[in-house]
């Protein structure tokens, strides 16, 4: 392929409200990077970046926010990593567009995963924009902003100016969206159909922002890729006690110091100080805050009325985080009688007797043996969510991403193997091609899965892409589109299973998961 490049003076140039940015030309793209659209204060609100004078180079990443550990990388077939400088001037965001000029094209902003602790807006290599502004037409926008405790640490019994610091990384998002609807006009893009979209924590993040007032009116419409998940709620109480414990650690006398303090210090210390804190059930941050400018989890507080009609695409993966466990069976050389007593050894006989008939009915193209790796964790909490969300509108849609991905032999798909597919990005991953050279299989649903994401971006229905039949949901109908080596919508086809699942299948996932602990980083 032969490939286009440009950069000088003339090229990719754009005037924001701040000043005159540059980027460059790549195979018919603008691309941006690195660009800031606000700075703050560790624990305080973000504030609009000052102007500058002459051109920003917009050529480079930004720094991301510092990790609370420096772990080992791992699983990187699974979950391919960019690893990058980090620093706490990390508000800023990446941007591709196919042209810059008046086309109001849809705008897709990516919030990442990594719960509210972890992760960067170019940690996967799938999270490049590159593919889906150019096939999708579009202009997309990776964003970054503060994690761990320096986005989400409440000490507003410290004072007034603290008051928000529980969702100080929810507020750098607002102001990454602030930043969008002033200035991406000039990028190709229209500031009234911007799709806030994230998996795992950046589907939390979606969900977050729904609840957040300060958000309305600067997002559309919402995808929640795998961010339905317990772990994933609200920190309630106040923060007042650990961070008393932090500067009893660290020898400080008041939070200004905390405000100043080595980074690498204060998260050591507050590495110390969590586990205690957690077994005893008090605060210990890392998750939103509920309180005047954050409404809450919906599934314990509803959804607000103001956000009630934002259609929203909500779903998850088969098998989600139990994909990552090696498994002792080669399920290829295992009679059915076998493969039903491995359930039985597993689950137990009452389990099984329950579970077995209910998996085949919901899934009949699957192995028996892909029970034992069935998600409840995400796609549990997910049915309420779907419930209620569905109960105020007509635009609630419902998928479920089905397709094994070909590593040794086949394994059911996991958290983030969805992502390259929904990015347009396959190529760009090692772990979807096939070792005979056929990925027909992974383009065709590649095609489908972003053909129904675009389509949602430009008109609230994914129904608009390649997958027609897609219905929007109902309390009383979940209707499903079920993405795999065929798609199609299946009514309320796991609930029983899920119910199921959770009783019996649970437990038995939960001493595995202790036994057995698979190093992969996300």
């Amino acid at each position: 392929m032969n490939h286009t490049f440009r950069c000088d003076s003339g090229t990719a140039l754009v005037k924001t409200t701040k000043g005159l940015i540059k980027g460059y030309e790549y195979d018919g793209l603008n691309i941006f990077k690195g660009i800031p659209y606000a700075t703050a204060k560790r624990f305080h609100a973000p504030e609009p970046v000052e102007s500058w004078e002459g051109v920003f180079d917009a050529a480079s990443y930004g720094y991301v926010c510092p990790l609370m550990t420096n772990d080992r990388p791992g699983g990187e077939l699974y979950v391919p990593h960019r690893f990058w400088p980090m620093d706490e001037d990390c508000l800023n965001l990446n941007l591709w567009t196919p042209a810059l000029d008046d086309g109001k094209r849809p705008v897709l902003v990516w919030l990442h995963g990594g719960g509210y602790e972890a992760g960067s807006a170019i940690e996967h290599i799938a999270y490049d924009g590159a593919n889906m502004a150019r096939f999708g037409d579009a202009v997309v926008v990776t964003v970054n902003h503060r994690l761990n405790i320096l986005g989400y640490f409440d000490l507003s019994d410290f004072g007034e100016e603290y008051a928000n610091s529980g969702n100080a990384g929810t507020d750098d998002i607002v102001a990454a969206l602030q930043w969008i609807h002033d200035n991406i006009r000039a990028f190709g893009g229209d500031p009234a159909n911007v799709t806030v979209f994230g998996q795992s924590g950046g589907g939390g993040k979606v969900t977050t922002l729904l609840q957040t007032p300060a958000a309305d009116g600067l997002f559309a419409k919402g995808i929640n890729m795998s961010g339905v998940i317990n772990v994933l709620a609200d920190e309630k109480g106040s923060g007042r006690e650990i961070a008393e414990a932090l500067m009893a650690e660290l020898g400080l006398s008041s939070v200004k110091e905390l405000e100043t303090v080595d980074y690498r210090l204060l998260a050591r210390a507050y590495r110390k100080l969590r586990p205690e804190f957690q077994k005893a059930g008090k605060y210990v941050g890392c998750k939103p805050h509920p309180n005047a400018f954050y409404a809450g989890d919906p599934c314990a507080v509803g959804f607000r009325k103001e956000t009630a009609q934002i259609p929203l695409l909500v779903g998850s993966v088969f098998s989600e985080f139990f994909s990552f466990s090696p498994s002792p069976y080669d399920k290829t050389a295992m009679t059915q009688e076998q493969k039903e007593e491995a359930v039985r050894g597993f689950i137990g006989e009452e389990g099984a007797a329950v579970l077995i008939p209910l998996f085949r009915e919901a899934y009949p193209e699957r192995d028996l043996m892909d029970l034992m790796r069935l998600d409840f964790v995400f796609r549990g909490p997910e049915l309420d969510y779907i419930a209620k969300r569905s109960a105020l509108n007509d635009s609630t849609f419902s998928y479920l991403f089905n397709l094994d991905q070909p590593i040794n032999g086949g394994t059911t798909p996991w958290h983030c193997s969805d992502i390259p597919y929904v990015f347009h990005n396959i190529d760009l991953v090692e772990h979807t091609h096939r070792a005979d050279g056929d990925n027909s299989l992974a383009e065709r649903v590649q095609e489908q899965v972003f053909g129904s994401v675009m389509a949602f971006a430009r008109t609230g229905c994914p129904a608009d892409g390649l997958l027609t039949d897609w219905q929007p949901c109902r309390p009383e109908a979940e209707n499903t589109m079920v993405i795999g080596k065929s798609a199609g919508v299946r009514r309320n086809f796991d609930h029983a299973l899920i119910a199921a699942a959770l009783k019996y299948l649970a437990p038995a996932v939960t001493r595995r998961m202790a036994q057995e602990r698979a190093n992969i980083q996300h």
